[in-house]
């Protein structure tokens, strides 16, 4: 206690360096935290709008959907599997759908495009489908109309009330046609969702595919992630496994973690440049100190104190100093990243273009996270000790005699 008492008052016997030494740890804490935090909410952003707003966090296919994806992979939809949120209280609703891609045109506009039929109601529930209308209306069960996608609209140049024909190959090969008018515009926030997307009610498009009863997945609405895992192991004792195939988002979209994990490890080469900076600037703040104490620690040692108790208080110095450092980083650090995160950075041009081209929406807010701050703090406080380690190693080779001359 007595050696923690004599480190605290020698901090502050020399309040500039102090000072100096807790800033460059503040910033240090600062822009690690920050760095992390812009990059784990971009990902998020990212995963929330691909995942969470379409394909749900956990889908029943038949068994080889997610390989083929074919309308010939089609399942009836039974009233058994519309009644899992009874079972399972984690589901808190089911979306059936039935999915294939279709020649749409318009004039002599024409694009390829995924059409989706829905349920409005229970898709609206877990994608808030209604909500991301920009012009036009939402569809009714009964409707025979189309919601288009706002990169759809753009490229074949539609508009409310324009009539859209759709051309595919339906159910066991039969011809499938129609022509429909555009209800409604929609707009997502991932650029690929937004380029190819045309919605059905899920009655029309069973017709339209010559598929009546049947749908190709039926998506799980999940409020928390942490119910993934716990449903994915329950589910099959009341899902035909030989029939059916569960999976998570991660089963269905492995590309999009594999992204994920590339650019993690391409940020452990920012990270090291970053500690780097970070170390070297809290070395000079240390090799400073060391420098101006050299005539006091000749001295101590001259009277008697031992180089393991001096060693032991000044390492505790810079402790104590590395502890208001990282706690005033954490301090200063949560109010900006929570701007960051109510205010997202949002880029434009061609910076913007490229994002979209990978999938990015070009919006990057940043994750307030707790865990971020105080994982930044620790691992600056380790980096800190370990450089502490500097005076020590002085302390231990000092000669007495020659210190207090210099």
């Amino acid at each position: 206690m007595m050696i923690f008492k004599l480190a605290w008052r020698n901090i502050w016997r020399n309040r500039r360096r102090t000072l100096i030494t807790a800033a460059s740890i503040l910033f240090a804490v600062l822009f690690a935290s920050f760095m992390e935090a812009l990059q784990k909410g971009a990902w998020n952003n990212m995963i929330s709008n691909v995942v969470n707003f379409y394909f749900g966090y956990v889908q029943i296919h038949e068994d080889g959907y997610w390989e083929e994806q074919s309308l010939e992979k089609s399942f009836q939809l039974k009233d058994s599997m519309l009644l899992l949120p009874e079972q399972f209280p984690a589901i808190k609703a089911v979306i059936p759908r039935i999915e294939s891609f279709a020649l749409a045109s318009t004039g002599e506009q024409t694009m390829g495009t995924l059409v989706v039929g829905i349920d409005p109601d229970a898709e609206n529930q877990m994608t808030g489908l209604q909500e991301r209308l920009t012009t036009g209306n939402y569809i009714e069960a009964q409707d025979q109309s189309v919601l288009i996608a706002e990169g759809v609209a753009e490229n074949l140049k539609l508009g409310i009330g324009d009539t859209l024909l759709l051309i595919s190959q339906g159910y066991h090969g039969v011809n499938a046609a129609g022509k429909y008018p555009v209800a409604g515009i929609v707009s997502f926030a991932s650029p690929e969702l937004n380029k190819q997307l045309v919605y059905l009610p899920l009655a029309e498009a069973q017709w339209f595919y010559g598929a009546e009863g049947m749908i190709t997945s039926l998506a799980l609405k999940l409020d928390n992630q942490g119910d993934i895992a716990p449903l994915m192991a329950a589910l099959p004792a009341h899902i035909d496994t030989s029939r059916y195939e569960v999976m998570d988002w991660k089963q269905m979209m492995p590309d999009l973690l594999e992204a994920k994990a590339l650019d993690s490890a391409g940020n452990v080469v920012v990270y090291f440049i970053l500690y780097m900076i970070i170390g070297f600037g809290i070395l000079g703040t240390i090799l400073m100190m060391t420098k101006e104490r050299m005539y006091e620690f000749g001295i101590l040692t001259a009277i008697g104190m031992k180089r393991a108790l001096l060693s032991i208080s000044v390492w505790l110095e810079i402790l104590l100093l590395a502890m208001l450092g990282s706690l005033a980083g954490i301090l200063v650090s949560m109010p900006i990243v929570w701007y960051f995160k109510v205010n997202p950075i949002r880029f434009g041009g061609d910076y913007a273009s490229t994002l979209e081209k990978f999938g990015f929406e070009p919006i990057f807010p940043a994750e307030f996270d707790v865990t971020i701050f105080l994982m930044q703090a620790m691992i600056v406080l380790i980096l800190t000790a370990i450089l502490a380690l500097y005076p020590i190693w002085k302390i231990y080779r000092l000669k007495a005699v020659e210190a207090m001359r210099d």
